[in-house]
């Protein structure tokens, strides 16, 4: 059987030919003190600090993955860029509120161990996570009034729409690999994390429990300053609403259509695939 080619060399060469820097694409000069609320500004400081979990999210890829190399590979370039967020977003603070500015304590909270989990599974829940933050960040864009930070989430939201694109390849590969087995992990992990209308939470791998030795305190969210911060920020504060997740699940139910080259327009599509897996598993 004829290997799937590597994507990483492809990738790498892709990220780097449209990569920000923040000397020369942030508008520092622009900012207006008078448009930034107080609370705002600790908004920033969450969001700074839940990027940082990129850390032992990475640490995670690299162990579970082991076997795949180009996956693991292309790990530096999402962990780089997943770094940059977190570093972005604590740069406008030095400058702008130092007050805020996340303590290494704060930061180093986040970095704990993530039990073992089947690869596959895993790689479908960050793709989806990576969904939903790109609309997360474009929501906030429209909320903050002040004209540096609205640029930054509006850059951060581009790079998680592309690390979605990403992980889709990876999918792709993992299916042309092993064919109905990933199908049915994307499957199942697909119709959890577009579901989150149903379980009145917002999924997403920050706020999964993930090391049952710490439970309750085994998720991102927990060991933020404020634990119940994104949900606060999300329903009051950037106004998360219904509409804006439709527009979620909208996204990740298009994505799987073309990952599993057939129409999947609503959740109970989702659901019949997923049986018919079932089904020809057993």
């Amino acid at each position: 059987m004829k290997m799937p080619k590597m994507l990483y060399p492809e990738l790498f060469k892709a990220f780097e030919a449209v990569r920000w820097t923040m000397d020369s694409d942030i508008p520092w000069a622009e900012f207006d003190a008078a448009k930034l609320s107080d609370e705002q500004a600790l908004t920033i400081k969450m969001n700074a600090i839940t990027e940082w979990a990129a850390l032992p999210a990475t640490e995670m890829f690299l162990r579970d993955n082991r076997e795949d190399s180009d996956f693991c590979a292309f790990m530096s370039v999402w962990f780089y860029e997943e770094q940059k967020h977190s570093l972005v977003l604590m740069e406008y603070l030095r400058r702008f509120r130092p007050d805020l500015l996340p303590s290494e304590q704060e930061l180093h909270a986040v970095r704990f161990d993530f039990d073992p989990a089947p690869s596959l599974e895993t790689l479908m829940m960050h793709f989806c996570g990576e969904i939903r933050l790109n609309h997360w960040y474009r929501r906030a864009a429209q909320w903050h009034t002040e004209p540096v930070i609205r640029k930054i989430y509006d850059l951060i939201s581009r790079d998680e729409a592309r690390h979605g694109g990403a992980y889709l390849r990876y999918m792709k590969k993992a299916i042309g690999r092993s064919g109905d087995v990933a199908r049915t992990a994307f499957a199942k992990v697909g119709l959890l994390m577009a579901s989150s209308g149903r379980n009145r939470q917002p999924l997403h791998p920050t706020n999964l429990h993930v090391n049952k030795a710490l439970f309750p305190h085994d998720t991102v969210q927990s060991r933020l300053p404020d634990p119940s911060w994104l949900e606060h920020w999300l329903d009051t504060q950037i106004s998360f609403d219904k509409e804006w997740e439709a527009r979620v699940v909208r996204m990740i139910l298009h994505n799987l259509s073309s990952l599993f080259e057939l129409p999947i327009r609503t959740l109970q599509d989702l659901s019949r695939y997923r049986k018919q897996l079932s089904r020809l598993a057993a």
